[in-house]
């Protein structure tokens, strides 16, 4: 049977932040967009690749950085909903939006529609301690972890630590105000470790950072959650793949995916899920540990993945279109996902490919051969973002990897996430 979306209930990509390069919330328009749902977007200017979408009715162009007020970001997100002139169906593209609809769905509710969870939940989600207690809480694996409130903290655990580990910053909104990585930054010795330290202790109030147990890529598999849950935290889209690649390399973004059927991964997740009572769309990083045979939980996005449009079940669901089927008081299409089918990011998979050709990481579970292939920018029926992305891309882009390549030869290993 085709499937049908609400062509009068209208979709919003909310997103708060400069990063004007993103590919989700292009798939996103085109997604509901080909059903007929008429979509809205939030970008950074006129000229952004998801502004130049023909499947997007009007770009909102509202410059933020993702460190406004909430009341700031409140009342601008009602404005447009003013402007719109109907309810709209919310899809947040970052954990900041995410957070900010859940906590302010009192004073949202009556201009969106958006899944109804736990006001707390999103934010503790997002943030890499409240996650990690959430794992302990609940038996879900995850790497070992420490949360330094000092720098004699950091002195102490790097006294006993096993070299290299990992650095995050610690919380949503903090990592975009005053953040104490770039990133996700793999820290090699003590030494490096206490120079970063250093720097860290001139910041007001505690380092703000996770310090983790590292995971060798060697000995390890990259594996992706992406699914959409109702109202009982009941899986109403669900699929599984494994990342081949992400930029920058092992902690980015994803550059090159497989849909892989991994019942256990899957059951894992909804049972998590379940025990936490959520509802909405989840992107889940885990890493498989060979040396112990555990998934373990990395992060969890309680949002929209950028790489959502590398799932499709075969009565053509994706996690974003669940969503809106399910907001709108339709029934979600039962379905098998495309087994085998690839995901590619055109501007970030070339440099990624040259990066793991040198690193040593293998994926033992991706298909010799594709299925079929999805592309993140180019498609026939919308070209413009595709050229848009080109444009925009070039400068910044050689920068990056340039920097990228200093970093590397100093032997550093900063990646951001």
């Amino acid at each position: 049977m085709p499937l049908q979306a609400d062509g009068g209930v209208p979709g919003l990509i909310v997103k708060f932040g400069d990063y004007p390069l993103h590919h989700g919330g292009v798939g996103a328009i085109r997604s509901l967009g080909r059903l007929g749902v008429p979509m809205y977007a939030i970008t950074e200017d006129r000229y952004t690749p998801a502004a130049a979408s023909r499947y997007l009715e009007r770009a909102f162009v509202w410059p933020t950085t993702g460190t406004e007020e909430p009341e700031y970001l409140v009342e601008g997100l009602l404005r447009i909903g003013r402007r719109i002139g109907r309810p709209a169906v919310l899809v947040p593209t970052d954990e900041e939006a995410a957070v900010l609809i859940a906590e302010h769905q009192e004073a949202l509710g009556d201009s969106f529609l958006f899944p109804r969870v736990e006001p707390e939940l999103p934010r503790r989600l997002a943030s890499k301690q409240g996650l990690h207690e959430l794992c302990v809480e609940h038996g879900i694996p995850s790497p070992s972890a420490a949360f330094p409130q000092t720098y004699e903290d950091i002195v102490a655990f790097a006294e006993k630590a096993r070299f290299p580990v990992v650095a995050k910053n610690r919380e949503v909104f903090v990592r975009r105000e005053r953040p104490a990585v770039n990133g996700t930054t793999r820290i090699a010795t003590r030494e490096g470790l206490l120079a970063l330290a250093r720097d860290w202790a001139g910041r007001p109030g505690d380092p703000g950072v996770i310090l983790q147990e590292y995971l060798p890529r060697e000995q390890a598999e990259d594996w992706i959650v992406h699914a959409y849950f109702d109202r009982d935290s009941t899986p109403l889209a669900m699929f599984t793949g494994v990342k081949v690649r992400s930029w920058p390399p092992h902690a980015g973004m994803t550059a090159n995916a497989y849909v892989v059927d991994n019942p256990e991964l899957a059951d894992l997740a909804a049972r998590f899920i379940k025990q936490i009572g959520f509802t909405g769309i989840i992107d889940l990083d885990l890493r498989f540990d060979r040396r112990d045979g555990q998934y373990k939980l990395l992060d969890f996005n309680p949002r929209m993945g950028a790489q959502f449009r590398l799932f499709e079940s075969g009565s053509r669901v994706d996690v974003v279109r669940a969503m809106h089927l399910d907001l709108t008081g339709r029934a979600v299409p039962e379905g098998e996902q495309r087994a085998g089918h690839r995901y590619l990011v055109e501007n970030i998979d070339l440099p990624a490919l040259l990066a793991y050709r040198r690193s040593g990481y293998t994926t033992p579970h991706a298909p010799a051969r594709a299925s079929g292939t999805e592309l993140a920018w180019l498609a026939g029926d919308d070209l413009r973002p595709f050229f848009t992305m080109l444009a925009r891309f070039v400068r910044p882009g050689a920068r990056h990897l340039y920097q990228l390549w200093r970093t590397n030869r100093r032997g550093g290993s900063t990646t951001t996430k």
